[in-house]
């Protein structure tokens, strides 16, 4: 079994220090997350604010990059079908994270969306072809009444890119 990565926190076993540390980790992580320092400050890449939408289309925070929802856009608008939205929104996730020099084995975070849940099954399949098995992020999936131009699927996600010292 290979050991996990630095940024994976291991399982408390003995229930007496569960108890214990876990509200002290859980405090520690977040004042981690949200205390950045000004040499750390939060870098915000306004694609989506520079062809007129309100939103960047990415936003670096301390040691995360966190990736706005992707539908199934491409160069011609809405691609069409749930399975070439499904293809496209990963693949675009997938270039915003080589912009930054990540890939999708960085990801530790994503939240799909669907319009229709009896699809759960077949985004599945499309979705763990981008990612090794053992490195899937941690995910949650819902079913929503609509989407942003009428799509059938959209994916946001969160990405760790420790500071180069």
């Amino acid at each position: 079994m290979q050991p996990l990565p630095h940024h994976v926190v291991q399982p408390i076993s003995h229930p007496a220090l569960r108890r214990l540390l876990l509200p002290c980790l859980s405090v520690a992580l977040l004042a981690a997350l949200y205390a950045a320092p000004a040499a750390q400050a939060t870098q915000f890449y306004n694609k989506g604010a520079e062809a007129g939408l309100p939103f960047s289309l990415a936003v670096r925070a301390g040691d995360y990059i966190f990736i706005s929802g992707q539908l199934g856009t491409g160069p011609g608008g809405l691609v069409k079908g749930f399975e070439a939205q499904s293809k496209q929104a990963m693949e675009n996730i997938a270039a915003i994270l080589k912009g930054h020099n990540l890939n999708m084995d960085d990801v530790v975070k994503c939240t799909v969306m669907l319009t229709d849940m009896s699809k759960w099954g077949d985004f599945n399949r499309i979705y763990t072809g981008y990612f090794r098995p053992e490195r899937l992020p941690a995910r949650s999936a819902m079913g929503v009444s609509a989407l942003a131009l009428g799509g059938e699927v959209e994916i946001e996600c969160i990405a760790y890119l420790p500071r180069r010292l």
